[in-house]
């Protein structure tokens, strides 16, 4: 049956979604996820998917802040409006997002690790890899994943055990900008996020920062990770879309996933943004390649981390 899926992104969030230059896009909504939206087509030719920016707040409300029904963190308003029948490159995690939203099967897979950032100082960071965060005030990056109730259920890597007894920060504003800066300036002793995030907002060629990239500079000498490897925050990897609980989406799209996954196309879309290490492997993928993408450093524990933290993270024993 025919059917026209509007799916939203924002534009802030390399290499899955970002606003593209020549010669690949005339600042278009480009990314990851938008490569493999429009790639379903090549399997479902019955969809007509179009992919539009919005600001992820739409998508997902994160503040804590209560609204006229009493609600905390939420779906957002477009979302919920129907703006939109969904929005790309959300991770299923654990939480209340569960409570909002329904999740399409995973097009990367579930080794999307978090993290905890903290600043250096003459390249020793200030909360040391084995802390247990106690006493710590950690700052969480409101709206986005890892969301701040899974820091509780993940394993410090150079410890074993779990952490305990700090105070989280949410910031007032949504993203990764809002959280820095906070961490910057010392209102918070550390940051959970994405393992890879710092990593993927240092500037290169292509694309065009939509984040503050002076909050960003110095990766490996003013700040650095100490946790890394951290999984327990998500039932599975990166999903093309969310959309309201019930909407049926997931069950229109899921098929389709599964047989754009199995193409020559999915390898090109997984090489062109550099996500060999999380793609599923299919029979286009080499041997080689997959060796070599798996040792990309922020895809390894703390405890697996070598030398000192200058490339941005550190072993255990720094």
């Amino acid at each position: 049956m025919p059917g026209r899926i509007s799916l939203a992104v924002d534009v802030d969030y390399p290499p899955y979604a970002y606003v593209a230059t020549p010669p690949e896009g005339d600042f278009t909504v480009a990314g990851f996820g938008t490569d493999v939206a429009l790639g379903l087509m090549e399997v479902c030719p019955n969809l007509q998917i179009s992919v539009r920016q919005t600001q992820w707040s739409q998508c997902w409300d994160g503040s804590t802040g209560l609204n006229s029904y009493g609600q905390g963190p939420r779906a957002g308003d477009g979302l919920d409006s129907g703006w939109f029948h969904g929005c790309m490159t959300y991770t299923h995690t654990t939480g209340v997002r569960n409570r909002y939203l329904e999740f399409t099967e995973g097009i990367l897979q579930a080794n999307k690790p978090a993290g905890i950032i903290t600043l250096l100082d003459n390249g020793v960071p200030r909360v040391l890899p084995n802390s247990t965060l106690a006493g710590k005030k950690v700052v969480d990056v409101a709206g986005w994943a890892p969301t701040s109730d899974a820091l509780a259920l993940v394993t410090n890597k150079c410890t074993g055990g779990r952490y305990g007894g700090y105070e989280i920060v949410t910031p007032t504003e949504d993203g990764n900008d809002a959280a820095m800066a906070i961490l910057r300036a010392g209102e918070a002793d550390a940051m959970w996020i994405y393992a890879d995030q710092a990593y993927n907002f240092q500037e290169g060629p292509g694309i065009i920062p939509t984040w503050n990239t002076t909050l960003w500079r110095g990766f490996g000498t003013e700040y650095a990770y100490i946790a890394t490897g951290q999984s327990g925050h998500a039932y599975n990897g990166t999903t093309l879309a969310i959309s309201k609980k019930g909407s049926g989406l997931a069950s229109v799209l899921n098929p389709c996933i599964r047989a754009f996954m199995k193409t020559q196309s999915y390898h090109e879309v997984c090489a062109k943004h550099g996500q060999i290490n999380a793609c599923y492997p299919n029979e286009y993928f080499n041997t080689s390649e997959l060796v070599a993408a798996a040792q990309a450093p922020y895809l390894k524990p703390t405890n697996e981390q070598t030398g000192d933290c200058s490339n941005g993270y550190c072993p255990c024993n720094v």
